[in-house]
Protein backbone atom coordinates (compact mmCIF):
# COMPACT_ATOMS: atom_id res chain seq x y z
CA UNK A 1 0.00 0.00 0.00
CA UNK A 2 1.21 3.55 -0.57
CA UNK A 3 2.73 5.24 2.46
CA UNK A 4 0.04 7.92 2.38
CA UNK A 5 -2.75 5.36 2.72
CA UNK A 6 -3.06 6.10 6.44
CA UNK A 7 -4.37 9.55 5.58
CA UNK A 8 -7.78 8.05 4.73
CA UNK A 9 -8.85 8.75 8.28
CA UNK A 10 -12.61 8.60 7.54
CA UNK A 11 -12.46 5.17 5.87
CA UNK A 12 -14.96 2.73 7.41
CA UNK A 13 -14.85 -0.26 5.02
CA UNK A 14 -11.75 -1.78 3.45
CA UNK A 15 -11.65 -4.83 1.18
CA UNK A 16 -8.18 -6.21 0.39
CA UNK A 17 -8.96 -9.90 -0.04
CA UNK A 18 -7.50 -12.00 -2.84
CA UNK A 19 -4.16 -10.26 -3.17
CA UNK A 20 -0.58 -11.26 -2.42
CA UNK A 21 0.06 -9.51 0.88
CA UNK A 22 2.67 -11.31 2.97
CA UNK A 23 2.63 -8.76 5.77
CA UNK A 24 -0.10 -6.68 7.33
CA UNK A 25 0.37 -3.07 6.11
CA UNK A 26 1.08 -0.83 9.10
CA UNK A 27 -0.95 1.99 7.52
CA UNK A 28 -4.17 0.06 8.15
CA UNK A 29 -3.70 0.24 11.91
CA UNK A 30 -3.92 4.04 11.70
CA UNK A 31 -7.41 3.92 10.18
CA UNK A 32 -9.14 4.08 13.54
CA UNK A 33 -12.65 4.53 12.10
CA UNK A 34 -12.61 1.21 10.26
CA UNK A 35 -15.67 -0.91 10.93
CA UNK A 36 -15.19 -3.60 8.28
CA UNK A 37 -11.89 -5.13 7.18
CA UNK A 38 -11.61 -7.99 4.70
CA UNK A 39 -8.05 -9.29 4.41
CA UNK A 40 -8.69 -12.88 3.36
CA UNK A 41 -7.09 -14.92 0.61
CA UNK A 42 -3.64 -13.40 0.99
CA UNK A 43 -0.35 -14.86 2.23
CA UNK A 44 -0.36 -13.29 5.67
CA UNK A 45 1.71 -15.14 8.30
CA UNK A 46 1.30 -12.81 11.29
CA UNK A 47 -1.09 -10.17 12.55
CA UNK A 48 0.58 -7.20 14.27
CA UNK A 49 -0.21 -6.31 17.86
CA UNK A 50 -0.98 -2.79 16.65
CA UNK A 51 -4.31 -4.08 15.32
CA UNK A 52 -5.52 -3.18 18.80
CA UNK A 53 -5.84 0.40 17.48
CA UNK A 54 -8.85 -0.59 15.35
CA UNK A 55 -11.26 -0.28 18.26
CA UNK A 56 -14.33 0.27 16.07
CA UNK A 57 -13.97 -2.91 14.00
CA UNK A 58 -17.18 -4.90 13.79
CA UNK A 59 -16.25 -7.37 11.05
CA UNK A 60 -12.75 -8.81 10.61
CA UNK A 61 -12.06 -11.38 7.91
CA UNK A 62 -8.62 -13.01 7.98
CA UNK A 63 -9.54 -16.35 6.41
CA UNK A 64 -7.44 -18.05 3.76
CA UNK A 65 -4.04 -16.89 4.92
CA UNK A 66 -1.01 -18.65 6.45
CA UNK A 67 -1.60 -17.73 10.08
CA UNK A 68 -0.22 -20.08 12.73
CA UNK A 69 -1.33 -17.82 15.59
CA UNK A 70 -3.20 -14.59 16.20
CA UNK A 71 -2.32 -11.97 18.82
CA UNK A 72 -4.16 -11.69 22.12
CA UNK A 73 -4.78 -8.04 21.20
CA UNK A 74 -7.73 -9.21 19.08
CA UNK A 75 -9.54 -9.70 22.38
CA UNK A 76 -9.45 -5.93 22.94
CA UNK A 77 -11.54 -5.20 19.82
CA UNK A 78 -14.71 -5.17 21.85
CA UNK A 79 -16.97 -4.01 19.01
CA UNK A 80 -16.33 -7.15 16.95
CA UNK A 81 -19.49 -8.99 15.91
CA UNK A 82 -17.91 -11.34 13.35
CA UNK A 83 -14.39 -12.78 13.35
CA UNK A 84 -13.32 -15.08 10.52
CA UNK A 85 -10.07 -17.01 11.03
CA UNK A 86 -10.96 -20.00 8.87
CA UNK A 87 -8.62 -21.70 6.35
CA UNK A 88 -5.39 -20.95 8.20
CA UNK A 89 -2.93 -23.07 10.20
CA UNK A 90 -4.02 -22.18 13.71
CA UNK A 91 -3.27 -24.72 16.44
CA UNK A 92 -4.57 -22.60 19.33
CA UNK A 93 -6.66 -19.50 19.77
CA UNK A 94 -5.86 -17.01 22.52
CA UNK A 95 -7.94 -17.01 25.69
CA UNK A 96 -8.31 -13.25 25.21
CA UNK A 97 -10.92 -13.87 22.50
CA UNK A 98 -13.34 -14.72 25.30
CA UNK A 99 -13.44 -10.97 26.06
CA UNK A 100 -15.26 -10.25 22.79
CA UNK A 101 -18.62 -9.94 24.48
CA UNK A 102 -20.43 -8.70 21.35
CA UNK A 103 -19.14 -11.50 19.11
CA UNK A 104 -21.93 -13.36 17.32
CA UNK A 105 -20.01 -15.31 14.66
CA UNK A 106 -16.63 -17.04 14.99
CA UNK A 107 -15.31 -19.02 12.01
CA UNK A 108 -12.47 -21.41 12.82
CA UNK A 109 -13.01 -24.18 10.27
CA UNK A 110 -10.14 -25.67 8.25
CA UNK A 111 -7.43 -25.09 10.84
CA UNK A 112 -5.35 -27.41 13.05
CA UNK A 113 -7.14 -26.88 16.37
CA UNK A 114 -7.18 -29.78 18.82
CA UNK A 115 -8.77 -27.88 21.73
CA UNK A 116 -10.56 -24.65 22.56
CA UNK A 117 -9.98 -22.53 25.66
CA UNK A 118 -12.66 -23.26 28.24
CA UNK A 119 -13.29 -19.52 28.56
CA UNK A 120 -15.05 -19.59 25.19
CA UNK A 121 -18.28 -20.39 27.05
CA UNK A 122 -18.25 -16.78 28.23
CA UNK A 123 -19.09 -15.57 24.71
CA UNK A 124 -22.72 -15.16 25.68
CA UNK A 125 -23.91 -13.74 22.35
CA UNK A 126 -22.07 -16.20 20.11
CA UNK A 127 -24.59 -17.98 17.92
CA UNK A 128 -22.42 -19.28 15.04
CA UNK A 129 -19.28 -21.27 15.79
CA UNK A 130 -17.78 -23.01 12.77
CA UNK A 131 -15.25 -25.76 13.62
CA UNK A 132 -15.43 -28.31 10.81
CA UNK A 133 -12.22 -29.86 9.46
CA UNK A 134 -10.23 -29.38 12.66
CA UNK A 135 -8.60 -32.27 14.55
CA UNK A 136 -10.78 -31.48 17.58
CA UNK A 137 -13.84 -32.56 15.63
CA UNK A 138 -12.64 -36.13 15.16
CA UNK A 139 -9.58 -36.54 17.42
CA UNK A 140 -9.60 -35.66 21.13
CA UNK A 141 -6.14 -35.27 22.58
CA UNK A 142 -5.34 -35.47 26.28
CA UNK A 143 -1.85 -34.76 27.46
CA UNK A 144 -0.20 -34.14 30.80
CA UNK A 145 2.54 -31.54 30.85
CA UNK A 146 4.05 -30.72 34.19
CA UNK A 147 7.45 -29.63 35.41
CA UNK A 148 8.73 -29.60 38.98
CA UNK A 149 7.85 -26.18 40.43
CA UNK A 150 10.74 -23.85 41.10
CA UNK A 151 11.43 -22.42 44.56
CA UNK A 152 10.16 -19.09 43.24
CA UNK A 153 6.91 -20.73 42.12
CA UNK A 154 6.39 -22.53 45.44
CA UNK A 155 7.16 -19.41 47.47
CA UNK A 156 4.78 -17.35 45.35
CA UNK A 157 2.00 -19.88 45.83
CA UNK A 158 2.44 -19.81 49.61
CA UNK A 159 2.36 -16.00 49.67
CA UNK A 160 -0.78 -15.76 47.56
CA UNK A 161 -2.60 -18.70 49.15
CA UNK A 162 -1.82 -17.34 52.63
CA UNK A 163 -2.98 -13.88 51.57
CA UNK A 164 0.22 -12.27 52.82
CA UNK A 165 0.12 -8.50 52.04
CA UNK A 166 3.26 -8.56 49.92
CA UNK A 167 2.75 -5.08 48.46
CA UNK A 168 3.59 -3.68 51.88
CA UNK A 169 6.94 -5.46 51.92
CA UNK A 170 10.23 -4.04 50.51
CA UNK A 171 10.22 -6.34 47.48
CA UNK A 172 11.75 -5.67 44.04
CA UNK A 173 9.18 -4.53 41.52
CA UNK A 174 9.84 -7.62 39.39
CA UNK A 175 8.72 -9.86 42.27
CA UNK A 176 5.63 -7.78 42.90
CA UNK A 177 4.74 -8.10 39.22
CA UNK A 178 5.32 -11.85 39.41
CA UNK A 179 3.05 -12.21 42.44
CA UNK A 180 0.39 -10.11 40.73
CA UNK A 181 0.41 -12.55 37.80
CA UNK A 182 -0.97 -15.45 39.86
CA UNK A 183 -3.77 -17.42 38.22
CA UNK A 184 -6.46 -19.32 40.06
CA UNK A 185 -6.74 -23.08 39.60
CA UNK A 186 -10.35 -23.80 38.55
CA UNK A 187 -10.51 -27.04 40.57
CA UNK A 188 -8.84 -26.50 43.95
CA UNK A 189 -8.97 -22.67 43.84
CA UNK A 190 -5.27 -22.55 44.67
CA UNK A 191 -2.91 -20.40 42.63
CA UNK A 192 -0.12 -21.09 40.15
CA UNK A 193 2.25 -18.99 38.08
CA UNK A 194 4.42 -20.64 35.40
CA UNK A 195 4.19 -24.32 36.38
CA UNK A 196 0.86 -25.83 35.43
CA UNK A 197 -0.91 -28.91 34.13
CA UNK A 198 -2.65 -28.90 30.78
CA UNK A 199 -6.01 -30.65 30.87
CA UNK A 200 -8.61 -31.25 28.19
CA UNK A 201 -12.23 -30.91 29.32
CA UNK A 202 -15.24 -32.07 27.38
CA UNK A 203 -18.34 -29.92 27.20
CA UNK A 204 -21.73 -30.52 25.63
CA UNK A 205 -22.92 -27.95 23.14
CA UNK A 206 -26.44 -27.92 21.77
CA UNK A 207 -27.01 -31.27 23.46
CA UNK A 208 -25.39 -32.95 20.50
CA UNK A 209 -21.65 -32.33 20.33
CA UNK A 210 -18.93 -32.83 22.91
CA UNK A 211 -16.09 -30.43 22.34
CA UNK A 212 -12.67 -30.54 24.02
CA UNK A 213 -11.96 -27.35 25.93
CA UNK A 214 -8.45 -26.57 27.17
CA UNK A 215 -7.87 -25.42 30.74
CA UNK A 216 -4.92 -25.29 33.12
CA UNK A 217 -4.63 -26.70 36.63
CA UNK A 218 -2.02 -26.19 39.33
CA UNK A 219 -0.84 -29.78 39.86
CA UNK A 220 -1.26 -33.43 38.77
CA UNK A 221 -3.43 -34.28 41.83
CA UNK A 222 -6.02 -31.83 40.52
CA UNK A 223 -5.90 -33.49 37.14
CA UNK A 224 -6.09 -37.02 38.51
CA UNK A 225 -9.17 -36.29 40.58
CA UNK A 226 -12.74 -36.16 39.34
CA UNK A 227 -11.94 -34.30 36.15
CA UNK A 228 -14.59 -35.74 33.87
CA UNK A 229 -17.29 -33.27 34.81
CA UNK A 230 -17.61 -29.59 35.52
CA UNK A 231 -18.34 -28.40 39.01
CA UNK A 232 -21.96 -27.44 39.56
CA UNK A 233 -21.04 -23.76 39.19
CA UNK A 234 -19.37 -24.41 35.86
CA UNK A 235 -22.26 -26.55 34.69
CA UNK A 236 -24.72 -23.77 35.40
CA UNK A 237 -22.55 -21.26 33.56
CA UNK A 238 -22.22 -23.60 30.60
CA UNK A 239 -25.97 -24.13 30.46
CA UNK A 240 -26.71 -20.42 30.65
CA UNK A 241 -24.20 -19.54 28.00
CA UNK A 242 -24.62 -22.46 25.62
CA UNK A 243 -24.08 -21.84 21.92
CA UNK A 244 -27.21 -21.73 19.83
CA UNK A 245 -25.60 -23.34 16.84
CA UNK A 246 -22.32 -25.20 16.42
CA UNK A 247 -21.38 -25.87 12.83
CA UNK A 248 -19.35 -29.06 12.64
CA UNK A 249 -20.63 -30.62 9.42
Amino acid sequence: LPKEFDQLINLEKLYLSGNQFKTFPSQICHLTRLRTLYFGGNRLETVPQSIINLKRLEILYLGGNQLTQVPAELGALDCLRALMLCDNKLKIIPVALSKLTKLRSLSLHNNQLTTLPVEIIHLVHLSDLSLRNNPLVFQFIQELEYEVPTLKELSGRIIRNSKIPYRQLPLPQCLVKFLDSARRCPKCRGVYFDTRVKEVKFADFCGKYRLPLLRYLCSPPCQSGNSSDYSSEEEEAAQRQKMQRVLLG
